[in-house]
């Protein structure tokens, strides 16, 4: 999306989130810095103080729920309220593909899945006892309720999240739903 947009020679900047613990920010402004972008990357706790100065926030696709949410790397919820208090648009880009019937009506955590927090914690820390008795979580996702996103941009055209419904409606059959109830 950002290179179709370069190589169309638009002049614009990018701020990338290191994305840690896992660090994937990193290797997209490597990317982005090979295609000839400005890019710029931040710690993920300068989020707040950095989005005053952004345009428009671009994140990725998990999964788009029925009603109009997002299941999306760990830590876009906290980019995507910053940027709902900053009055900065949020657009999600997916594919089609990425569309699920769910609703999130049982939690987030039903729709999360938890890797080991070896990228969080050092193991052999645990042996402290202190820090043995501290849980750690690894979220893989964030769940983003629709009000945070202002448009979808999808293979087939743009949308608000409100009309996420239908498009379920138009491009699957009620019965491809049955699976996943």
């Amino acid at each position: 999306f950002l290179k179709a947009a370069a190589a169309k020679k638009r002049k614009f900047q990018v701020v990338v989130c290191e994305g840690a613990p896992h660090f994937g920010g990193h290797s997209m402004a490597k990317s982005l810095a090979e295609a000839g972008i400005e890019t710029t990357v931040i710690h993920d706790s300068a989020t707040f103080a950095i989005m005053a100065r952004v345009n428009k926030v671009i994140l990725p696709a998990h999964a788009v729920l029925a009603n109009g949410g997002l299941i999306a790397p760990s830590g876009s919820n906290m980019v995507a309220l910053a940027a709902k208090q900053n009055s900065v648009p949020v657009v999600i880009v997916t594919g089609m593909f990425k569309l699920c019937p769910m609703y999130p009506h049982e939690g987030q955590d039903t729709l999360n899945d938890l890797v080991s927090p070896s990228s969080v914690v050092d193991y052999s820390m645990m042996s402290d006892s202190v820090i043995s008795k501290v849980e750690f979580i690894n979220p893989v996702h964030d769940y983003l309720t629709p009000n945070l996103i202002n448009l979808y941009v999808t293979n087939i055209g743009t949308y608000q999240p409100s009309y996420v419904y239908r498009l379920l409606a138009e491009y699957y059959h009620s019965e491809d739903w049955e699976s996943f109830e």
